[in-house]
């Protein structure tokens, strides 16, 4: 059973091309169902696996107060790795192809009005060499919406200030071209040209836009705890995560009247029903605006 999931592991690495955190996802969902499948239900051979087991650790999940986001990420992951050993003749049969996925409950992204992000924007002090990295990055991010890892993933050669563009690769290891506004540009191009080289370690000549203390590519969790910090220092109070200024990004542009499908493209979203679900933010958020100022709301 483990060198069929290594099997499959290698197959999404190397013929589907999916990102890493994805594939880590894929193999801690079917590690925990190789396990229940050994140790409960006594199964050591995937071509033994019938329907019943499946549903029974799906049940063991939900008893345990996983969501039906969870149940549903599992659900996919069996599902793919079955599929993967169909058609690599490994098993008989897919005992996962009669089981739905659960109606999952979607929760809207939580983002900041313009107002706070302008707050955020000029939050880092541009008196050092991190004060100039930081500015960079926010207004980077809300320029264009890429992922934390998107940014964090930067080279050099990614970014084109003159012609005012930034190039990223996404999931799926799909790269994308995405305009940059001229405050954005101005932000990096100070950094490039003040702030960059203060970071250079002789040690590490590392190709990484963004660098951290010791001349090193930033990692998330750096970003992560430079993201809070700045929060805090500007009196933010609302809980954000590393998507915050993606999320307010999509949201502002389809308030400002931006397509839909132009956003999709910017965002790297696959489906567009995932995009659609920033239409439902704005939606909300012209009701709370009618709500606080009509006189007869």
């Amino acid at each position: 059973m483990e060198d069929e999931l290594k099997d499959f592991i290698h197959y999404l690495i190397v013929e589907k091309g999916l990102a890493k955190n994805t594939i880590v996802s894929y193999e801690r969902d079917l590690k925990s169902y190789m396990k229940y499948l050994k140790n409960i239900e006594a199964i050591t051979d995937m071509n033994h696996v019938q329907r019943v087991q499946i549903i029974h650790f799906l049940k063991s999940l939900k008893e345990q107060g996983k969501s039906s986001k969870t149940l549903a990420r599992h659900i996919a992951s069996i599902r793919a790795f079955h599929q993967f050993l169909l058609r690599e003749k490994a098993a008989d049969q897919d005992p996962s192809v009669h089981i739905e996925s659960p109606q999952q409950e979607r929760s809207l992204p939580k983002v900041l009005n313009m107002q706070e992000v302008e707050i955020l924007l000029e939050s880092p002090k541009m008196n050092d060499h991190y004060g100039l990295r930081d500015k960079a990055m926010l207004e980077l991010l809300y320029a264009t919406g890429i992922r934390v890892s998107e940014l964090i993933g930067l080279k050099l050669g990614d970014v084109h200030l003159t012609m005012g563009f930034v190039r990223c690769i996404g999931k799926g290891n799909k790269e994308r071209i995405i305009p940059i506004g001229k405050t954005a540009v101005q932000a990096l191009d100070q950094y490039l040209q003040k702030g960059r080289s203060q970071f250079v370690s002789k040690k590490h000549k590392d190709e990484a836009l963004f660098l951290n203390h010791h001349g090193k590519g930033l990692s998330r969790q750096g970003f992560w705890k430079i993201l809070k910090g700045l929060a805090s220092a500007a009196g933010i109070e609302k809980d954000l995560t590393p998507h915050t200024l993606r999320h307010s990004f999509a949201t502002h542009l389809l308030e400002n009247g931006a397509d839909l499908r132009a956003v999709q493209e910017m965002l790297g979203h696959a489906d567009i029903s995932t995009t659609q679900i920033y239409t439902h933010v704005t939606k909300t958020r012209l009701k709370d605006v009618y709500s606080q100022y009509h006189p007869r709301a």
